[in-house]
């Protein structure tokens, strides 16, 4: 049997995918599986994110852990509704292979720019730099509070998005969520979360965390800390380090005031307890840097500091949930103003579904825009009607997207034997909103 799995080959460009997707091209591929660009025909043909799980190994093996990773990268995801992340958009597995959908960011990672400004031997300066992390503190702030640790932050994984002035945070590939996190920040209370713990770029990850698998807010902190000043010299972290001490010696590499030199040197502590344990720390220390307190909004950082400008600050505005499709299309969300695409912002509350939209989706055909996705989980031992499943999961989706198929196949595997009443149970602490709770069960229970 495990001799049976083969890796499939990449899929040409014209492939229709799920009956929804067209394939346009690769986008990039590594030892996880690929990444396309696709246009959704059922979306106005809007552009999109393909991202295939193919293991690089063989056997039964490969391809479980490949299934793992799809189910904690499609959780993560889905639980994640801020504008500088991708949205999470669908999941599903078809001829043997496993898809996560995400918006699609059409823009340049900071490595990109760098690259861009080096060609003219320029580097990214203090004021961009400050307000580069003013910008991505918030985020970082949002998916700690969310109870997820990125783990894999570096300029590979951070976009500037075309005509907008706000930074994007891309690939949770090899993102943990933590559980009871906000419980356990501290120092002396780091996560372990075993093997899969040993992930990170060299010279972007800690040492907890490439070394011994632990991970904590302060591991990401450290990271950001890391590429911001690759974007300050313009040198790889293994240019910054003593190769015999192990310490950071960067600063002879750029000129910076000694105020922000602090706060990138306490980013960059050895010892995790010497660091910044939250965002909100991070962000308190940069507003005390006065010199900058009169700067008001920098511009985006793709521009050289010659031309920066004084820009407002932009108007918040609430996005839609991240498992509702917007009204618009990408090419009509693109052309609005960057203040709308992408507001600063801090930590904010999911968006609840109201009774009214609830009560329309009900009153939908069974081809709904939540299309149950995926494989049906119906495994042999179950002694529920798969067909209860079914209408159990169609229900959920109309609650909590497309990940409903992924939290049913797990409640199910964890608990083969569960009753009816016990499983809608299950499923109902799933959606964010209590009432939306009471009224899932009260449908299914009639």
């Amino acid at each position: 049997m495990s001799q049976s799995y083969i890796i499939k080959a990449e899929i040409p460009s014209g492939t229709m995918i799920d009956n929804r997707y067209i394939i346009q091209k690769l986008l990039g591929q590594g030892g996880l599986g690929r990444t396309y660009l696709a246009f959704d025909t059922r979306r106005f043909n809007e552009a999109c994110v393909l991202k295939e799980f193919a293991p690089t190994g063989s056997g039964e093996n490969a391809l479980e852990k490949c299934r793992n990773l799809f189910k904690r990268e499609a959780r993560i995801l889905h639980q994640l509704a801020h504008p500088q992340i991708p949205r999470f958009l669908a999941c599903f597995e078809g001829d043997g292979r496993l898809f996560l959908v995400q918006e699609f960011v059409d823009g340049k990672t900071y490595s990109f720019l760098l690259r861009e400004r080096q060609d003219f031997e320029e580097t990214f300066s203090e004021i961009e730099v400050i307000q580069w992390l003013k910008s991505l503190l918030p985020v970082l702030g949002y998916i700690h509070q969310h109870n997820i640790i990125h783990r894999d932050i570096s300029p590979d994984n951070i976009m500037l998005p075309d005509g907008e002035n706000l930074p994007v945070l891309i690939d949770f590939g090899v993102g943990k969520q933590i559980a009871n996190l906000n419980e356990n920040t501290t120092p002396d209370h780091m996560s372990f979360v075993g093997k899969m713990s040993l992930v990170g770029k060299v010279g972007y990850a800690p040492r907890e965390q490439i070394s011994l698998g632990l991970c904590s807010p302060s591991s990401d902190l450290y990271a950001l800390g890391v590429t911001a000043v690759v974007l300050l010299t313009g040198r790889d972290p293994s240019f910054l380090m003593d190769q015999y001490s192990l310490e950071w010696r960067w600063r002879s590499y750029t000129k910076i005031s000694n105020d922000f030199a602090r706060v990138l040197d306490k980013l960059l502590a050895d010892t995790p307890k010497q660091r910044y344990q939250s965002s909100k720390e991070v962000l308190t220390d940069l507003e005390r840097l006065g010199q900058f307190q009169v700067m008001g909004q920098s511009t985006v950082l793709d521009l050289p500091s010659t031309v920066i400008e004084q820009k407002s600050q932009p108007t918040f505005t609430t996005r839609q949930p991240h498992y509702q499709y917007p009204q618009t299309t990408a090419s009509s969300a693109r052309s609005s103003s960057s203040q709308q695409q992408f507001p600063v912002i801090g930590p904010q509350p999911q968006s609840q579904p109201e009774q009214s939209s609830l009560s329309s989706a009900r009153s939908s055909s069974s081809q709904s825009q939540y299309p149950v996705i995926g494989p049906q989980p119906q495994p042999q031992q179950s002694s529920l009607n798969p067909a209860f499943i079914q209408r159990c999961q169609q229900e959920l989706a109309y609650y909590i997207g497309p990940i409903a198929s992924l939290v049913v196949e797990e409640i199910l595997e964890q608990t083969p034997q569960i009753s009816p009443y016990q499983f809608i149970e299950f499923l109902a602490r799933e959606i964010p909103d209590a009432s939306a709770g009471i009224e899932f069960r009260k449908h299914l229970f009639s």
